[in-house]
């Protein structure tokens, strides 16, 4: 089987490693990561993102265990619009958190416009921080959290 997953994943915290290991459960795995066009576009906030290259490094340190464990393959591809690599017909399966879940329904949109079969979208419940609220990128790099949601102590 195979499994599509996007995003910008900077920095990756656990709840980004939750996704990648239901998605290696599921198959080999395509991760779309965001050009530098594009990541900006998909951030609810106005916050620096590492280039591309750099992301793509740090993302592939990031899989190669979680795909060892699992015994599958992956590759990253670069993301240029919203919808991405998901639309190729080759995919049996999307990975999306539950604030992308609509994104997995316009794929499955544009997959039938295409005469592809739709996707099994599978949403990968959010991880909590231990302050009870979800474990985010910018509120990483605000300095409210950790990448494992331990709430920082000069906060």
């Amino acid at each position: 089987m195979d499994v599509a997953l996007g995003g910008t994943f900077d920095p990756v915290h656990d709840g980004h490693r939750r996704l990648f290991e239901r998605a290696f459960e599921l198959g080999d795995v395509t991760v779309g990561l965001t050009s530098d066009g594009l990541a900006p576009k998909t951030r609810d906030s106005d916050r620096q993102v590492r280039s591309h290259d750099e992301r793509k490094e740090r993302l592939a340190t990031e899989l190669e265990p979680i795909a060892a464990e699992y015994d599958r393959e992956f590759e990253i591809r670069k993301l240029e619009s919203p919808t991405g690599i998901a639309t190729e017909p080759q995919f049996d399966y999307l990975v999306v958190s539950p604030e992308t879940r609509e994104g997995g329904a316009r794929i499955n949109e544009i997959r039938r416009e295409r005469g592809h079969d739709p996707l099994e979208v599978v949403v990968v419940p959010h991880v909590l921080a231990e302050d009870g609220d979800i474990i985010s990128s910018t509120r990483i790099v605000n300095g409210e959290i950790d990448e494992h949601g331990a709430v920082r102590d000069d906060n």
